[in-house]
Parts: C-alpha cells; sequence; structure tokens
C-alpha cells in the first residue's frame, strides 16, 4: 500500500495572470517545464560548474540522522570543500546534503546567471538558496518556519517532491513546537503498521528534471528526495494570507525560542517527549488505539 498522492498538474510555460488565477490565489502547486531557458544558469548550471567556480569554498553538511537536542537550530553536521563535495556526489551515493546555502554571500558573481521572474509575488532578493543531494539522500517531512510560497528551480539529475497541504497536519505526525514530523517515517515507502494514520493523508508528487519549476503554497510541507545527484534553488515570496503571516511571525519569534528554551533546560528528555507526543496526539487525533 501507497501513499494517497496525486501527481501534480504540470504546464510547459504560463503568464502570470494565469499563475496567479489558477494556482496562487487557490493556493495550488504547479510544475512548470519550460520557463528558464533564456537562463544563462539553464545552459551553465551542473554539479561540475559548480566545482569549477566555488571548488575551494567551504559548505555545511546534512544527512538524516536525527535531532539531537545539543543541535544547534540549522546547526550542520559536517562540512567540506564544494570540490570534495561533488566528487564524492559523483562517486557514491552520500546522506549529505547542502540545505540553505546563500549563493549571494558566498558567490556573488552566480547571480548574474538568473533573474527574479515575475509571477505577480515580490520574491525576497536577498534570499535565494541552493540545495544539493547525492542519489537517494532525502530531506525530512517540514515547512518552512515563514511558510513563503516557494518557487524551487531544479538543476542537474531528477528529484522526487511530495506534498501535503496543512489541512493534512493531523494525520503527518508532526512534532510539536517543531515544523517537521517523525523523522524516523519513511515517506517513499511508509510502513502503515507503524504510521497508520498516514493513509488518511491525501498529498502530491511530481518529479523535477533539469530546468523544472516547482510552485509550493504558503506553508506547504515537502519531502525531497534526490534519484540521482543534482541541485536546486529556492526563491521565495512572503505569505499573503493573514494567518499564515500571523503564524510565520509566531515560529520565528516565539516558537523557534520556546523550543531552544526548552532544549537547554530538558536535554533530550525534551525531544523525546516531543517524539512521543507526536504519535500521541495523531493517534488520539484519529481515534487510533495507542
Amino acid at each position: 500500500m501507497k501513499l494517497n498522492l496525486q501527481e501534480i498538474p504540470r504546464v510547459k510555460t504560463i503568464t502570470k495572470e494565469d499563475f496567479i488565477k489558477n494556482y496562487f490565489k487557490p493556493q495550488k502547486p504547479v510544475v512548470i517545464e519550460n520557463f528558464i531557458e533564456d537562463w544563462p544558469a539553464y545552459t551553465k548550471w551542473s554539479l561540475d560548474y559548480m566545482k569549477e567556480i566555488a571548488g575551494d569554498k567551504e559548505v555545511p553538511l546534512y544527512d538524516d540522522r536525527p535531532v539531537d537536542y545539543k543541535d544547534g537550530f540549522n546547526e550542520p553536521h559536517a562540512k567540506m570543500k564544494m570540490a570534495e563535495y561533488v566528487d564524492l556526489l559523483k562517486r557514491e551515493p552520500t546522506k549529505y546534503r547542502i540545505f540553505l546555502w546563500n549563493i549571494l554571500k558566498e558567490i556573488p558573481s552566480l547571480q548574474d546567471d538568473f533573474n527574479y521572474p515575475d509571477f505577480g509575488l515580490k520574491l525576497m532578493k536577498s534570499l535565494p538558496m541552493l540545495f544539493f543531494g547525492g542519489t537517494d539522500s532525502h530531506t525530512f517531512m517540514h515547512y518552512d518556519i515563514d511558510l513563503a510560497n516557494i518557487f524551487h528551480f531544479h538543476f542537474e539529475g531528477k528529484k522526487q517532491c511530495i506534498l501535503f497541504d496543512q489541512k493534512q497536519s493531523d494525520y503527518l505526525y508532526k512534532i510539536p513546537h517543531s515544523l517537521i514530523v517523525r523523522e524516523d517515517i519513511d515517506f517513499s515507502n511508509p510502513d502503515f503498521e507503524k504510521w497508520p494514520a498516514l493513509q488518511k493523508a491525501q498529498g502530491h508528487i511530481a518529479e523535477l528534471e533539469h530546468g523544472n519549476i516547482l510552485y509550493m503554497p504558503e506553508g506547504w510541507w515537502h519531502y525531497m528526495k534526490y534519484i540521482t545527484p543534482g541541485f536546486s534553488m529556492s526563491l521565495r515570496a512572503i505569505a499573503r494570507k493573514p494567518k499564515n503571516f500571523g503564524q510565520a511571525v509566531y515560529n520565528l519569534f516565539i516558537m523557534r525560542n520556546y523550543d531552544n528554551f526548552m532544549r537547554k533546560m530538558k536535554g533530550q528528555k525534551w525531544i523525546d517527549w516531543k517524539n512521543e507526543e507526536a504519535i500521541a496526539r495523531t493517534h488520539r487525533k484519529n481515534n487510533i488505539a495507542l
């Protein structure tokens, strides 16, 4: 048995008016296949190019180990020169990923390779972020702390994306006071005996290839798995819905600080309690025997 997922709609290209009407206003995801062919990045950006232009840069790496109370917010698990990392990606499968790498800060010349498309939303020009991964590496199911509208541009290789809207949160085993679900759930092949509530979740799936853009609406859960080595860039626009904007402010200034405080006070007991509570709350909401 598999997750209840429907294919995300795909269009070859799109106008600003059609995007606003058909996807932004109803908050629906879409894959845009042919939109950035005029970018220099479309022909230039590859793992080899990143090795050439940023090979001497030390990059932060993350894997799929469970959250530890001693870990700071977005603290990397390792560091490596970009050249070594690209060689690793091409040589063998690895769990190490680059997460939220700010290209404007590290390699300013890369900003000449792309522009900020006009989809009718004001994109945050200070926050273009790159994400890299090797074969079978994946992110945990999560949503972004600012509940932004996200445009995810993929380069080289293939990537699988599974999305859920916030209405599905009661079925996903969400960790309290955080933005992730239970880290031991394999969304590529979930164990429904262990995680029975997942059978009720209704989500969306797409496979991205070089040059594709995935639009993820405000606050949507997303799980990314690299089918082959590759990388993506995200551009974002602030949440427009008042409820989502308010939740973003809460996450940034209250929830995150409270969680960090509790980690310092209770250590691993706080992490363990949250993991247990994710199961208890999900099963209570779905009338599943504990």
